[in-house]
């Protein structure tokens, strides 16, 4: 049996429209499983993989009452709900010392209450089915190390890291949570992060791998934690940022 055959399988994607999401949903949709994916407003185009396209429901998962509508249409729709990738999130570059209050409060809202609104409304009918269920949490290397002009962000990226850690050991042995640590990603919205293609390549360059990150590696590790091949895993966080970056110290010698 091929352990990362996700047939029969119900997969929510958070924020699955576009970018990681989307590389993500794609690969639950190729391993054989049903997917749902959510976001403010339908996009033109859904994630499919010859011809089976992910089911849409427009939610904010910030406010509970949506997160919690949005784990119940799955259910209503698969019958079942096996995986959880919490991938909502992400935040514009902002001066801390001058930014509102409001700006953080959403920002920390969409990064990690928000996850923990679908967390929760997953676990509880996880936990009731026989073979529990799998949360991963999409976080970022802005939760582990120093995260200047995204401060906000970062810290609610390694709240969100804790909190996998802390909801693995409350809703074990039926639910696993792990994370993600997910470094700079080429998506379709690069060029806005890191200037023109020129830009994006030059910030490809100090990665030690020599090139970003694609949706598809990110939605790789999801599989895999996902899988029967995690299946004593959790309360990790996975680091996926090809190295990191070259040391600072290098290139003033």
């Amino acid at each position: 049996m091929d352990p990362l055959d996700f047939t029969g399988r119900a997969v929510l994607v958070t924020g699955g429209t576009r970018g990681i999401g989307a590389g993500i949903a794609r690969a639950f949709l190729a391993a054989g499983a049903q997917v749902m994916v959510c976001g403010r407003k339908e996009p033109a185009a859904l994630p499919d993989v010859d011809g089976r396209a992910t089911r849409f429901v427009a939610a904010d998962v910030r406010d509970p009452a949506q997160a919690a509508g949005l784990v119940d249409a799955a259910v209503a729709e698969f019958g079942r709900l096996d995986v959880v990738v919490n991938n909502a999130g992400g935040a514009p570059y902002a001066d801390a010392a001058s930014v509102s209050p409001r700006f953080h409060a959403k920002v920390i809202e969409l990064n990690l209450i928000a996850p923990l609104h679908i967390s929760q409304a997953a676990n509880a009918v996880m936990r009731e089915q026989p073979e529990g269920g799998a949360i991963v949490m999409i976080g970022s290397v802005s939760g582990v190390r120093p995260s200047p002009g995204t401060a906000a962000y970062g810290a609610a990226k390694a709240g969100l890291h804790h909190l996998a850690a802390s909801l693995a050991v409350e809703w074990a042995p039926k639910v696993r949570l792990n994370s993600l640590a997910v470094g700079m990603v080429a998506t379709e919205l690069s060029t806005v992060h890191y200037g023109d293609a020129d830009g994006v390549a030059t910030v490809a360059r100090t990665v030690p791998l020599g090139r970003m990150a694609t949706p598809e590696d990110v939605a790789g590790a999801c599989l895999f934690l996902a899988s029967p091949l995690a299946s004593y895993v959790t309360g990790a966080t996975l680091t996926i940022h090809g190295g990191g970056e070259w040391p600072a110290y290098l290139r003033v010698q």
